[in-house]
């Protein structure tokens, strides 16, 4: 019988709005609300930990695809920008990724790895186009 693949989240109040939040890597997170709410405004929202989450899930997918394909390059970015709904719950209705590269990588190793991590490897990303529109586009930079 195959095993459950479980994760746990423990969160514990700092200060007001302030908490910190552990899952299964043991790392703790802190996030903060804004002061307007009796936050504190000394970490991340939970919002932008979201989408710091798909970039980061992304991005690993994609470093790790170019590393597998002999990808030689100087460096590498990824932008979000998001647009929320205006009403509560606020959640993100647009999400745009802007994959940019620096140096001399083959255009379809950089499209095929992006493609590999939003179709088959980014379950960040898999998780938010339920919710959200997502346009991609990438950038190579020659050096």
């Amino acid at each position: 019988m195959a095993e459950k693949n479980i994760t746990r989240v423990e969160l514990k109040q700092a200060y007001g709005l302030t908490v910190m939040a552990r899952e299964n890597s043991n790392h703790w997170v802190v996030m903060d609300g804004p002061e307007v709410f009796k936050g504190h405004n000394g970490a991340s929202r939970p919002m932008e930990l979201l989408l710091m989450g798909a970039a980061g899930c992304t991005s690993q997918d994609i470093i790790s695809i170019l590393d597998k394909m002999k990808v030689k390059y100087n460096d590498y970015k990824l932008e979000i920008t998001a647009e929320k709904a205006p009403d509560h719950p606020h959640v993100f209705t647009k999400i745009n990724l802007t994959y940019m590269i620096w140096g001399d990588v083959p255009e379809n190793k950089f499209k095929a790895a992006i493609e590999l991590s939003e179709t088959k490897y980014c379950s960040a990303l898999a998780m938010l186009r339920k919710a959200a529109e997502i346009h991609t586009e990438y950038k190579i930079f020659k050096e």
